[in-house]
């Protein structure tokens, strides 16, 4: 007599794919590029590097604090100041601001387009500011998107799950349906994960899940 073996429950079809911005979506020029453009040679380089270094550590860790249009002029303002503090010169939040420059990855627009005309809707997931949309539009990439998640708007960043649920809300989906495309091990792998999503590290170097975004759609 055949054993009753009750079949294996199908894997749920994959309708959303969730992306980490910088790293993922977008580079980021170095700073220290475009301030030296601005501050001449009167700073030296080991100086300026590690100034920018400490402003972007102090921005990571207030990112989320840019809610809305006064809150991420404040913090401009005291990216600024800790900036100017460790130059030992002046360097005011305009100057900051315009010394960043994103560029989108090559691969990013392709897939975005690839992932829509498979029906598949596609969010940004990132731990950032609210001028989020407005980077992703400066690139080129928001049309390509049905959602942008910032840490700042959702209350809750990466590696935390609770950024995934408005990511989720927003797909209109559930966490098995979902996967996360990221490029940090602790922030995108460990909150996907933590959220009860797939998650696929990217890493253009290799040692990843996937190598570039054009793999994304074998995943899926």
């Amino acid at each position: 007599m055949a054993a009753n073996i009750s079949p294996r429950p199908a894997a749920a079809a994959t309708r959303a794919v969730f992306l980490d911005a910088l790293g993922t979506l977008v580079d980021l020029e170095p700073p220290w590029v475009g301030l030296r453009r601005r501050l001449g040679d009167s700073v030296p380089e080991t100086t300026l590097r590690a100034a920018v270094r400490e402003e972007m550590a102090y921005y990571r860790a207030h990112s989320h604090e840019g809610s809305d249009e006064a809150s991420l002029a404040d913090l401009r303002e005291r990216c600024a100041r800790v900036l100017s503090d460790a130059l030992g010169t002046e360097v005011g939040a305009k100057e900051l601001v315009e010394s960043i420059r994103f560029d989108p990855y090559p691969d990013a627009e392709p897939a975005l387009a690839e992932l829509g005309e498979r029906g598949l809707r596609r969010i940004c997931v990132s731990n950032w500011d609210v001028s989020l949309s407005a980077v992703l539009e400066r690139c080129g990439l928001l049309g390509f998107l049905d959602g942008v998640v910032c840490s700042a708007v959702a209350g809750s960043r990466k590696p935390d799950p609770g950024i995934f649920e408005v990511a989720l809300g927003e797909a209109g989906c559930a966490p098995e349906e979902a996967v996360h495309v990221g490029d940090t091990p602790e922030e995108d792998v460990a909150g996907a994960e933590a959220a009860g999503i797939r998650a696929l590290l990217i890493d253009r170097d290799g040692g990843g899940d996937i190598a570039s975004l054009a793999e994304v759609i074998r995943h899926v």
